[in-house]
């Protein structure tokens, strides 16, 4: 079937289906299935001043700011309800939450959710920057900023590119006392 002459002799349907089992032999895998050992990759994205990073496991979404339905009742950090394709979504302002000032929002305001003990949550932030990757052995305590309201919730730092960035652990955060009491 690999030359030439035969390859004519086939209906399309199973020239198609040769060519895919062909091509699958030669299949290299997606960036994302390639894995360098102690690689670790996450989202990059900015909270006020502060360079943050979480994982990539730890983002379900990147969204643009969606419409909100008020919940009366709630803490002003506690925005509001976002219908996301029939899913609907609590969103926090993690600025407001953590310092106390309100997220301005921007063109470059954005909101990523992620799963909390089963259900969605979105996380309005400043900006997303992409993605980023290190490997695990350059991470080192949290030192910049140790007093800062979101160091509780950091599981270290990284130098990338001589900018020092926080790891954010979204679960650390999620199911601390203060996000769980959204009630005013």
């Amino acid at each position: 079937m690999n030359d030439g002459a035969s390859q004519s002799t086939l209906n399309p349907f199973e020239a198609l289906v040769d060519y895919e089992r062909r091509s699958l032999v030669h299949q290299p895998g997606m960036p994302e299935e390639l894995e360098a050992p102690g690689l670790w990759r996450g989202i990059a994205f900015r909270l006020g001043d502060a360079m943050l990073l979480s994982g990539l496991d730890d983002v379900n979404e990147i969204l643009r700011f969606p419409p909100l339905t008020p919940v009366p009742g709630t803490k002003a950090w506690m925005l509001g309800i976002a219908n996301v394709r029939g899913n609907l979504i609590p969103i926090v302002d993690l600025r407001a939450m953590l310092e106390g000032e309100a997220e301005r929002m921007t063109e470059k305001t954005r909101v990523l959710t992620t799963s909390v003990q089963g259900s969605l949550v979105g996380l309005l932030v400043s900006e997303v920057l992409g993605q980023r990757s290190f490997f695990e052995e350059s991470l080192q305590g949290v030192t910049a900023n140790a007093d800062s309201p979101i160091s509780r919730f950091l599981s270290g730092e990284v130098e990338i590119d001589v900018r020092r960035w926080g790891v954010l652990s979204m679960s650390e955060l999620c199911q601390s006392a203060e996000f769980m009491q959204a009630a005013a």
